[in-house]
């Protein structure tokens, strides 16, 4: 039972356990596809979605990398409106590496502290 999925999911849910996210530093949390990047800002504790951003209606041409730092400027953005300045950064199993690094320093350059 050693597929990809399975073992992403092995580690999301470890990172998980020690990843909590409240209403004045809430989680930020990624989602990689093949074509698209998702992010969004979570309160654990409220069980609510904060704010987010995705690559699907973003009118970039590029690179996918140039594409999720463009998404996380939008989220910091977005956070920024709700009130947000400090998150906890959830990388969702995947590594901190390619699209997801991308986002993490676009949200940072967007004002974002983490």
């Amino acid at each position: 039972m050693d597929s990809k999925l399975y073992n992403r999911t092995r580690v999301k849910y470890r990172i998980r356990k020690k990843v909590s996210g409240v209403s004045q530093k809430p989680r930020l949390s990624v989602f990689r596809s093949n074509k698209e990047i998702y992010c969004q800002l979570i309160d654990d504790v409220n069980g609510v979605t904060l704010a987010s951003a995705s690559s699907r209606g973003l009118k970039v041409d590029g690179p996918k990398i140039l594409v999720a730092a463009e998404v996380g400027k939008i989220l910091a953005v977005k956070a920024k409106s709700v009130g947000v300045n400090t998150v906890v950064f959830d990388r969702g199993g995947y590594l901190y590496h390619g699209r997801v690094k991308s986002l993490a320093d676009g949200a940072r350059e967007g004002g974002l502290i983490f």
